[in-house]
């Protein structure tokens, strides 16, 4: 079960980051292409800075889940991954404000696959939270052959 679960991590993971640097490079880079809330809304606002470092600190703690995984720390490493899942969460933010489904049709469908993916690895963060025990102690059978 370990084995498996740390393929679709990893999968899961890899497409997260491929997914989150697409939607973060372009939220950086066309930071003023967003739509923004109106003035004096209670919807916050991150700086431009703010979105660009952001991706660093989530990053930083999605390696963190995959050493922690790989130690088999499998509560810490679903505590990582649960931090890392909010940077595709946190589109959500997006349709907090008018004109956001008004953003061009790709760029729709990162903020949409990264959210996606914020919602996988937040389900697996669960999930390998409520099978840690079984993760932890189950050691998978040598394959024949391998030493």
């Amino acid at each position: 079960m370990y084995e498996r679960a740390g393929r679709i991590l990893h999968r899961s993971w890899a497409i997260a980051v491929a997914v989150s640097v697409v939607h973060y490079v372009d939220n950086y880079v066309n930071y003023r292409d967003y739509p923004a809330p109106a003035p004096g809304s209670d919807v916050p606002v991150p700086s431009q800075a703010a979105v660009g470092l952001s991706w660093f600190v989530f990053t930083a703690f999605g390696v963190l889940a995959l050493v922690l995984w790989h130690r088999r720390r499998i509560v810490g490493a679903a505590v990582a991954l649960t931090v890392y899942s909010v940077s595709g969460l946190v589109g959500l933010a997006h349709y907090a404000v008018p004109a956001a489904t008004d953003m061009a049709w790709w760029r729709q469908g990162h903020v949409v696959l990264d959210i996606a993916c914020g919602l996988v690895l937040f389900g697996f963060a669960l999930w390998a939270t409520a099978r840690a025990g079984e993760l932890r102690s189950v050691r998978e059978p040598a394959r024949s052959g391998s030493r």
